[in-house]
């Protein structure tokens, strides 16, 4: 039991996203042979909370057979000395030397490293040589999301990241050289991600945690019609076949689903019945040979457990057939990430 874990018990208050708040809901694993990659989760040593290969595998080795996983990047271990453009570098040096680890233990391997670079930068090239040197195999894409200011809700529509052109330019020499690109941002983004997506489509965009329909704050008053809002934008963005949708991280807080505020946690049948919507309509929208499955670990474990979130998963997938759920758990994430 860890120091804040003990803190928290002998309080009598278990603090969700805790070790002993998550073992609040056990429940037997599904389908635990079916082989899993996991494409999305982040590692990071903080003052607040540490994340690295053995709480990893803590959760992957919880009952479900993950192979392999994919890290995205979250602005950890940055370079502190040296050219600005190249600190980002420091992430993926971080990065490759715990994957190198994953390989010779006994849990999954950090099989991909998607790092965060400005496609903006005129040294974006020599970045991407960086990146590629730095993770001695294991380099898949870029990720840059908007700025903090566009983030901000409600905001007056504007001209953004998704319109400047020298990031569109950016996001094109990417797809040049063989890499993918993960978007993320909130679900009134979207239409400029699908204006985005439409302008450069030789490149293979990532579309993260479904456009993020947030649902707290002001606009927990607004689920619904954020809801047809992002229905809508979904049907659109899928008609552009360079773009794959991620199908997970809605257990954020600004998701607004409030498990991170009870006392225990859910199980997997409420988190179906309270997201399976949002799988379904995109499942449809894209097929699942343009989906996959992620955990967004450790950001989602405030919510729920890994092995609930994936037998969530399973009884969604279950309404799929056999290709389907192979697909979306295994084989898009393979093919995509260059995996195999």
């Amino acid at each position: 039991m860890t120091d804040s874990l003990k803190k928290d018990t002998e309080a009598g208050d278990l603090k969700p996203g805790s070790e002993a708040w998550l073992d609040q809901i056990q429940e037997p694993v599904i389908d635990p042979e079916r082989p899993i990659i996991d494409p999305h989760h982040h590692l990071w040593d903080r003052e607040e909370s540490t994340y690295l290969l053995d709480e990893l595998w803590i959760d992957t080795r919880s009952g479900h057979n993950i192979v392999k996983t994919v890290f995205m990047e979250c602005g950890e271990g940055y370079r502190e000395d040296g050219p600005e453009h190249l600190k980002p570098v420091g992430e993926t040096e971080f990065v490759e030397a715990i994957a190198s680890a994953s390989r010779d233990g006994a849990g999954p391997s950090i099989a991909g490293i998607v790092a965060h670079a400005d496609l903006r930068s005129p040294y974006l090239d020599d970045v991407l040589d960086a990146h590629e040197t730095a993770g001695k195999g294991l380099f898949r894409g870029i990720r840059q999301y908007p700025p903090a200011e566009e983030f901000t809700k409600p905001k007056t529509p504007r001209e953004g990241l998704y319109e400047d052109p020298k990031f569109r330019e950016g996001l094109a020499r990417l797809g040049e050289r063989g890499y993918t690109f993960d978007a993320w941002h909130f679900h009134d983004q979207n239409p400029a991600f699908h204006a985005l997506a439409a302008a450069v489509p030789e490149t293979t965009i990532i579309l993260d945690h479904f456009g993020t329909p947030i649902g707290s704050g002001p606009d927990s008053k607004n689920r619904e019609e954020i809801y047809t809002e992002w229905q809508n934008d979904i049907t659109d963005i899928a008609k552009c076949p360079n773009v794959i949708a991620k199908l997970g991280g809605l257990a954020m807080p600004f998701n607004g689903f409030g498990w991170d505020q009870r006392a225990i946690p859910p199980t997997s049948d409420e988190f179906v019945e309270m997201q399976q919507r949002y799988y379904d309509h995109t499942i449809q929208c894209f097929g699942a040979e343009r989906c996959m499955f992620e955990s967004n670990f450790p950001v989602d474990r405030r919510s729920l457990s890994y092995h609930v979130l994936w037998n969530g998963l399973k009884k969604i997938a279950s309404n799929y057939s056999e290709t389907d759920q192979s697909s979306m758990f295994y084989d898009t994430a393979a093919r995509v990430y260059k995996l195999m």
